[in-house]
């Protein structure tokens, strides 16, 4: 059996919706902070906290878990800033209760959900995963210091692992069952869909004078089901092969905000009133991952590299759960 932790969330939900198309065995061990219940579309459901440490040995050893996917994090940039205890309390300190009861119940295998973030300011781009890792905010060091835990463990205690570091995930699952719904929402798309859809008068544009062609930020959007296929591949090379590695997951592209929003009109038929606004501060200006080592290792390749698919499918989705 798979444990998928944080599965009722937005990526942990494709996730396990993907798993449960294969055929998987699996559980989903969520406390329903930040995810939805209705999300989950697979396997069993366990409302519940990584804190109670005692109770996950249990839920380990009782379900013959073999192998965890592990998405239970806060996730908010400034939010991390403003309260960095919450963010080294559950992205830290319950990731090691995760991993000692995986010890503890012979559970070796472990691929986690981690951050572009880990980057900080890029020095060069596209960003290949031995780029210097000098996270700016709170959030980005919680998934770091996760990183070189999980390369402690497997060196000291034979963990098996792979980190995946996204980059803007978006997009929904193509028949609109599941989605992005953040709440509050801080992800561009979907904000921007908020406008078209009428739940927001308009959307601001953080910094118009960048060195980008439009002058807006460039960022890599890589859509969530491509990223749900990589990490069943990654689980899949950890059974095979037992390789502990570091992937990046972009889909190599670079889209402007005013791109985004330009496509965003295009496939809704709705106009997007835009609004200029300042820099944000440690906003660089481009974020573009080279994905090269996760194609070469493990033959994965984005099925949705298209913004306007990206967009597509999250606009279905929008329209189903707000509309």
């Amino acid at each position: 059996m798979i444990l998928v932790t944080g599965g009722a969330g937005y990526i942990g939900s494709h996730v396990v919706k993907r798993l449960g198309e294969r055929g998987y065995d699996l559980a989903v061990y969520d406390n329903l902070s930040q995810g939805h219940r209705e999300m989950v579309t697979s396997g069993r459901f366990i409302e519940g906290d990584l804190s109670e440490t005692s109770r996950l040995v249990s839920l380990l050893k009782d379900h013959g878990v073999t192998g965890v996917i592990h998405f239970a994090a806060h996730c908010l940039v400034g939010e991390s800033e403003e309260d960095p205890r919450k963010y080294y309390h559950n992205n830290v300190v319950n990731t090691i209760h995760l991993l000692d009861a995986m010890l503890k119940t012979g559970v070796r295998r472990i691929v986690f959900s981690s951050s572009a973030a880990v980057y900080g300011e890029p020095l060069r781009v596209p960003i290949e995963e031995d780029h210097p890792t000098v996270p700016t905010n709170v959030y980005g060091q919680t998934k770091l210091v996760v990183e070189n835990i999980l390369a402690k463990y497997a060196s000291a205690y034979g963990l098996q692992y792979a980190a995946l570091r996204y980059f803007n995930a978006a997009g929904a699952d193509e028949g609109a069952a599941i989605g992005e719904d953040h709440r509050p929402e801080s992800h561009l798309i979907p904000l921007v869909l908020d406008v078209a859809i009428g739940r927001k008068k308009d959307i601001t544009i953080f910094g118009t004078d960048y060195d980008t062609p439009d002058g807006t930020c460039v960022r890599d959007y890589i859509h969530v089901s491509d990223l749900a296929d990589a990490h069943i591949l990654a689980l899949e090379d950890l059974a095979q092969r037992g390789r502990s590695s570091v992937y990046n997951l972009g889909n190599g592209k670079g889209f402007s905000v005013r791109e985004v929003i330009e496509t965003a009109e295009t496939v809704t038929g709705k106009k997007i009133r835009a609004v200029a606004g300042g820099r944000r501060q440690g906003d660089p200006a481009r974020l573009v991952a080279s994905s090269v080592r996760i194609m070469e290792n493990l033959g994965w390749r984005p099925a949705y590299a298209a913004l306007e698919s990206i967009v597509a499918t999250a606009w279905n989705f929008h329209r189903k759960r707000f509309g």
